[in-house]
């Protein structure tokens, strides 16, 4: 692209030493900034110009913080990339302030949406028959089945919104009693009680695999199916568990056939919900970024950020994750912490992180990917200072460790996972999110089927390309036509809007569905 005459640069702090190019197609070598300054190469879109003159050595500072240094003189002008840094070393975990800074929010009062209100309390902001598997080796059966109840037996439900697969890799060949195990049952069992699927729990299973539905879903976990509906729950089954286990069967043809017939019972009863007027409160929203670029952390991010205080203003939950994107902020989150109490559950959540990683010689460094690189992100410490911003700036007010279920906790709530896009999409809908929102710069078309993905676009020049991919254009607080406010009040009335069904997500619309991966620690047999 020709780059247009008028160089814009965005420089988040005064302190910074370096700005990012806003321009489309970045700036050619020898284009007089607005302060005088020449640039002296060639400088993409995303990436970083020095300011003033850098000696090796010098700390390069972005946020107000260093996301390097120097590997070598850096002239005013130059094009500062992820060759020519340093990153510094990981903050240590001790010595970190302890629930020091608080910021009191308003309440924000008068907001609803229209839910599904559930036995249990909870809301769901779609009504989804989902059909939880044991094992991997259920997943072609179960899938023929699933396509099978969507052609033939959704029809006549018309208010049921889909039929969802919960399939895995997960469930056997795996060391199912090591202690880190806990973490993908306890994640598969969370994500089978989540409030999009109105407390209807069934199972396929295939009979002989590790992980048997007792104890995915042991007594007491789930309330009791109604017997005179299933008369046949199967011998693996615990107390009030609908189990449909392939290896009680004679064919193919009879397994289809009892899946779509034990399926039938609990569409009718999903079929008998409806929408009722409730609190914006009872929303649940997992926040999360993937491909991200140097305007993530300017435009997207920031506005989504807003929208979670708003949201925490309301009452409502914001759970936001990825342990190596917000690693390199760790002070700023104990700092945030409602007490010491939760400060010390965070460090604790980063220190096993920490321990994780060693284990497989790797440490956080390799999170960052080619596309964040390209997209002008030298490091993961730059990453982390633009990912971190989407938690807002509320009160921390608890942790989850992978695979926990919120359990009613309210607020901006640190809920530890990897940051793989589907991992932690995964782990969020185990928690109970009922409504996701996912930010991106390079562009992906993540979905998921469990639960409404907004995707909100950091430039333009995406929104513009992928127009029916992105739900949200935060590339216009770049380009000046909105504020970081107005952008975040605007995703907070959309997110109200796909809340009550009366919008449809791009990824709904086109059926974009990546499959649930369960983070599995313990080892594989």
């Amino acid at each position: 692209m020709t780059a247009p005459s008028a160089p814009l640069l965005i420089r988040m702090h005064a302190n910074d030493n370096v700005a990012i190019v806003a321009n489309d197609g970045g700036l050619h070598a020898g284009t007089a900034l607005p302060d005088g300054l020449v640039l002296r190469e060639h400088v993409p879109q995303g990436h970083k110009v020095a300011l003033v003159d850098l000696v090796a050595g010098d700390a390069v500072r972005r946020y107000d913080v260093p996301i390097g240094f120097a590997h070598e003189d850096l002239p005013a002008g130059s094009w500062v990339h992820e060759r020519r840094l340093k990153m510094p070393e990981a903050r240590g975990l001790e010595d970190l302030p302890l629930a020091t800074r608080q910021v009191e929010l308003p309440p924000l009062e008068g907001y609803t949406f229209e839910g599904f209100r559930n036995p249990d309390g909870s809301v769901g902001t779609r009504n989804l028959l989902a059909i939880t598997t044991t094992v991997q080796c259920v997943a072609g059966v179960l899938e023929h089945a699933v396509k099978r109840i969507r052609a033939e037996l959704l029809p006549q439900y018309p208010n049921v919104d889909d039929v969802v697969g919960l399939e895995h890799g997960y469930g056997c060949g795996v060391a199912i009693d090591a202690p880190d195990a806990v973490i993908p049952i306890r994640t598969l069992r969370h994500i089978s009680l989540n409030p999009n699927f109105g407390g209807e729990v069934m199972v396929v299973s295939l009979g002989c695999e590790k992980l048997q539905p007792e104890r995915l879903l042991p007594p007491g976990v789930i309330p009791l199916v109604d017997e005179r509906n299933v008369a046949d729950i199967g011998n693996n089954a615990g107390p009030g568990l609908d189990v449909v286990t392939l290896q009680e069967h004679d064919g193919f043809g009879p397994m289809i056939d009892t899946i779509m017939a034990r399926a039938e019972l609990h569409l009718e009863r999903l079929n008998a919900r409806r929408r009722e007027t409730v609190p914006a409160s009872e929303l649940v929203v997992g926040v999360q970024c993937g491909g991200s670029d140097a305007f993530s952390g300017v435009t997207a991010n920031p506005a989504v950020g807003y929208c979670a205080d708003l949201l925490v203003r309301a009452g409502a939950t914001v759970m936001f994750s990825e342990t190596t994107e917000v690693r390199d902020g760790v002070a700023q989150l104990t700092a945030r912490a409602a007490t010491p109490e939760i400060a010390q559950a965070v460090i604790r959540e980063m220190a096993w992180y920490d321990e994780y990683l060693q284990r497989g010689s790797v440490d956080r460094s390799a999170n960052t990917t080619p596309g964040n690189k390209k997209g002008g992100l030298s490091n993961i410490v730059e990453k982390a200072m633009g990912s971190i911003v989407k938690s807002g700036s509320a009160p921390i007010s608890g942790v989850l460790s992978p695979g926990e279920k919120l359990n009613g906790r309210k607020g901006l709530i640190y809920a530890a996972t990897p940051a793989s896009d589907f991992i932690c999409g995964t782990l969020q809908l185990a928690a109970g999110m009922n409504l996701h929102v996912f930010t991106t710069g390079r562009g992906t078309p993540y979905g998921l089927a469990e639960v409404p993905v907004i995707k909100v676009a950091t430039r333009s020049d995406l929104a513009r390309r992928w127009h029916d991919l992105m739900d949200l254009n935060a590339g216009r607080i770049a380009d000046g036509e909105a504020s970081i406010e107005d952008m975040g009040w605007e995703l907070f009335r959309l997110m109200l809007e796909v809340a009550s069904g009366r919008r449809k997500t791009w990824a709904e619309q086109h059926r974009l569905h990546n499959a649930l991966v369960l983070f599995n620690p313990a080892p594989v047999t």
